[in-house]
């Protein structure tokens, strides 16, 4: 008798745990489609996949077309372009290198990288390089560099303009560069280290820098300012600075390994830290490796200055944190992406154990992807 009851108990609390699931599930949709619908509406987005992480429990919600042509609905294994979310994945490449013992974060540029001897940006650290504080590269390549040696030229050209760790000045250059030695030290292409490396050992199934033709039927169309259809184009290093491509779920998972990594690798696990760490003090805001945090509670007013154009296209005086600061669970963490057809947003709170994944084929404006993912966790 007693093991048909425990059989029925067992059955009951699998039936309530289920129904209060759904209970949640249906409570956050009620929050969430009247912001993301919103949010569409305003910005003139056709699609967006959002995912939230609550309490235990994954939640995904879908909203229009991954394709106007082909009426195609989105899903939350619709693939999307994050854009300069892929920093967060090139840090991680890196600090898995640092964490193995194959990359000294300290170390200057021109150890794996011997044409940059002799030039001062060659005398840069690898870790400044990643934090956008080795010299005040800009945002963008030139148009006319596009070749890897036309790239080893303009660095070695590059006049410097601001002394190593003194101005934050965002860069796909520099980021791009970072990837690049974190690859050389380890004498292997940066393509094959992510795509066959990093992403299998964090489990992303769906996330790629190129997406196969079996992938194909998931990628969502993107449309620029004037709703003309584009995808993102290659460029020097949009592999390491702009170039995944990921679906809502894989890119939730990939947020929950950042306060949840137990089960992953040791050297992986000390990795996520390393990026999570504070390197720089940029106002309110943390420069940490690919991720940016600040202390939480936070106001939406700060995260908007942090995400800002002020902050992406202007240089900003940065103070040096020595030795760097422990990675807080007490922060929102964030970083934000686009390309010309898609926007990105991703954030996080350790010591909530809540996240958020915003995904869209357009790019719209910082501040509204900051607002509607601020409103979706702060209601919780």
């Amino acid at each position: 008798m007693l093991l048909p009851r425990l059989a029925a108990l067992a059955a009951v609390i699998t039936f309530a745990m289920g129904h209060a699931a759904a209970q949640a599930d249906d409570t956050l949709q009620a929050r969430v489609d009247p912001l993301i619908r919103t949010l569409m509406q305003e910005q003139g987005i056709a699609g967006m996949a959002v995912a939230v992480y609550a309490h235990g429990q994954a939640h995904y919600f879908n909203y229009g077309v991954a394709s106007k042509a082909e009426g195609t609905p989105v899903t939350q294994d619709t693939l999307f372009e994050v854009g300069s979310l892929s920093k967060t994945y090139t840090a991680t490449l890196a600090a898995l290198a640092s964490a193995e013992g194959k990359l000294d974060l300290q170390a200057p540029a021109k150890r794996y990288q011997p044409a940059l001897a002799g030039v001062p940006l060659g005398d840069a650290s690898v870790l400044e390089l990643g934090a956008y504080s080795a010299d005040c590269l800009p945002l963008q390549f030139p148009d006319e560099v596009q070749t890897p040696q036309q790239v080893v030229d303009f660095f070695r050209h590059w006049k410097p303009r601001a002394a190593p760790g003194t101005q934050r000045c965002y860069s796909n250059p520099s980021l791009g560069l970072f990837g690049d030695l974190a690859a050389r030290a380890q004498q292997r292409p940066f393509a094959e280290l992510m795509s066959q490396g990093l992403l299998v050992q964090l489990g992303l199934k769906h996330t790629y820098l190129q997406v196969p033709a079996s992938a194909q039927g998931l990628y969502a169309q993107g449309y620029d300012a004037e709703d003309r259809p584009v995808r993102v184009s290659p460029g020097p290093y949009a592999d390491e600075a702009y170039g995944i491509k990921t679906s809502a779920s894989d890119m939730l998972r990939y947020v929950r390994l950042q306060m949840q990594p137990d089960g992953l690798p040791a050297a992986l696990q000390n990795a996520i830290a390393i990026t999570h760490k504070g390197y720089f003090q940029v106002g309110a805001m943390t420069q940490g490796l690919g991720w940016e945090h600040y202390p939480y509670p936070v106001a939406l007013g700060t995260l908007i200055d942090g995400n800002s154009p002020r902050l992406i296209r202007e240089p900003q005086a940065t103070t040096r944190l020595v030795p760097a600061s422990p990675a807080p669970r007490e922060a929102w963490y964030n970083k934000t992406g686009a390309t010309s057809g898609f926007g990105a947003y991703a954030a996080f709170i350790p010591a909530k154990n809540m996240a958020v994944v915003l995904l869209a084929n357009r790019n719209y404006p910082n501040e509204a992807r900051v607002r509607a993912a601020f409103q979706i966790l702060e209601g919780l």
